[in-house]
């Protein structure tokens, strides 16, 4: 380990994965262990893509190797083919990089990487990158300290070959501003990285308008405020990417303790483009019972020649009050409407995850989030336990028994990894409400402590429409409870979340 001339007196040392960093001692900066789940789903997802990406690469080399006819010729090209592909053939940016750990671990710990380019704005922080770096023998050529305006970084590489095949976003607070150079930075077929830690806009809980103002659309906080979220992000990297011909696939959308982390990959495609519309939604979510209910924006017909027809979505797919308990409804988004993970890519990073557990401190909590993305259901919103039971005055129906009856309607279910006692199904909401309704007859509420106003009183004053069956089901014990993973975090300490700004500038060391 190269030291050089630093004073390792002057600083505090914290290890993570094969990364020491050195983190000054009078100064006000922090290291969030928190933050250690974020970092290590981060190299997961980019090992997992980069063997995708360059193998992609290698698939298209070798279907041009194979047109050329002339037989030397070709033997020539295959000889060369690995100087086409060198192994080392990728690079990052991480835009907002603060003491540089995110990419000294991504230098130490991810294969085939080229360079990952750390910027940030701050002299000092540009101090700490290179200090970091040097102290984790890591030259200028794997991992380059730059000082620069992030958004003045990615936007210098539009129309040049210079594009970044990963550019990774970790803002304190809102990505929401550097989205549209980020969109345009990510090479063709690249990974796009996000997190955002402003949860408390993107969920709703507080200044919707502002919600509309960073992302352009309006969140819902009733039922599922943290999966409303990352659609709500997921809708603004489409709509930022689409400007530029580019869309957006999602691999993994990660509602994760105090923020979100989303990887997606952007290529460009005018005719995928075409087809945005069609996978975002307006959100439905009734005041009352919180039932919910999405409207697609677009639809796509097929014509008689094979080509596609895009034109407005018909509706509205509600009434203008419920038809459950007779409230209004709230209204959300536009928000993204499609799949938030590709099953493909989720597998494909648990697996490996699972054979690379010694490289990952957060293993256990990685293995059983990506076990529960991997289940979950590919529908959009969910419905909680306590919800569901808090809107009839109930005793709390088993989650089991939930899923059964649903399962033995006919009907598809999961937890969402958004958080535990969340019900994802393809079943309308009249049936989740005949299955409840079904459950108060076998253990009733008193009538008598609900008020006259109450969802309640309109629900179970409706008698089931369907034959509801709680003989348990054998899919309704998911692998990941069965084999207890750790399915959702538990607080590990007091006041656990997102910690303060650094002093007067920003100094976060939770990169």
């Amino acid at each position: 380990m190269a030291t050089g001339d630093i004073d390792i007196s002057l600083y505090n040392t914290v290890t993570e994965g094969k990364a020491t960093i050195l983190f000054p001692k009078q100064n006000e900066v922090f290291y969030n262990p928190v933050q250690e789940f974020n970092r290590d789903m981060s190299i997961a997802a980019i090992r997992t893509w980069s063997e995708i990406f360059l193998q992609e690469k290698r698939d298209r080399i070798e279907k041009k190797i194979q047109k050329v006819k002339d037989e030397e010729e070709r033997k020539k090209m295959e000889a060369s083919l690995n100087e086409h592909i060198n192994a080392k053939n990728f690079t990052i940016l991480e835009a907002l990089a603060a003491s540089g750990l995110r990419s000294v671990r991504y230098a130490k710990e991810i294969p085939n990487l080229r360079q990952v380019v750390t910027n940030d704005i701050e002299a000092e922080a540009v101090e700490s990158i290179k200090r970091n770096a040097k102290y984790n023998g890591i030259s200028e050529d794997l991992l380059l300290p730059n000082r620069g305006d992030a958004m003045q970084v990615m936007y210098s590489t539009v129309g040049t070959s210079k594009r970044y095949d990963v550019v990774d976003l970790d803002p304190y607070g809102s990505a929401a501003p550097f989205i549209d150079g980020a969109v345009q930075a990510v090479s063709e077929g690249g990974l796009l990285c996000v997190t955002c830690t402003d949860l408390a806009i993107l969920t709703g809980s507080m200044h919707p308008e502002t919600c509309f103002g960073k992302y352009g659309g309006m969140p819902l906080k009733g039922t599922f405020p943290h999966e409303m979220a990352l659609r709500l992000v997921l809708q603004q990297l489409q709509t930022s990417a689409g400007r530029y011909k580019r869309y957006i696939v999602p691999l993994v959308s990660c509602s994760i303790d105090f923020y979100l982390r989303v990887f997606v990959r952007v290529f460009t495609s005018a005719s995928e483009v075409k087809k945005a519309a069609s996978k975002m939604a307006i959100m439905y979510e009734c005041s009352g019972c919180h039932a919910f209910a999405t409207q697609p924006l677009g639809k796509i017909a097929m014509k008689e020649n094979g080509h596609e027809r895009h034109t407005p979505a018909t509706g509205p797919v509600v009434n203008e009050h419920c038809v459950n308990c007779g409230n209004t409804h709230h209204i959300g988004g536009p928000a993204w409407g499609s799949a938030l993970h590709e099953k493909s890519f989720v597998a494909k990073m648990l697996n490996h995850v699972k054979e690379n557990e010694k490289n990952y401190g957060t293993h256990q909590r990685m293995k059983g989030m990506l076990t529960v993305i991997g289940e979950e259901l590919d529908a959009p919103l969910y419905w909680t336990m306590s919800r569901l039971c808090g809107t009839l005055h109930c005793t709390s129906i088993p989650q089991v028994d939930l899923f059964s009856a649903i399962l033995n309607a006919g009907y598809k279910v999961s937890a969402s990894h958004c958080g535990p006692l969340t019900i994802k199904t393809d079943a309308p909401s009249h049936i989740v409400w005949d299955i409840l309704r079904a459950w108060v007859k076998k253990n009733p509420v008193t009538m008598a402590n609900i008020a006259q106003n109450s969802p309640a009183r309109v629900i179970l004053s409706k008698e089931p429409s369907i034959e509801v069956d709680f003989t348990r089901h054998p899919e309704a014990f998911p692998e990941s409870r069965s084999i207890q993973l750790v399915r959702y975090q538990v607080n590990p300490t007091p006041n656990w979340g997102p910690k303060a700004r650094a002093g007067t500038k920003r100094k976060a060391a939770d990169k």
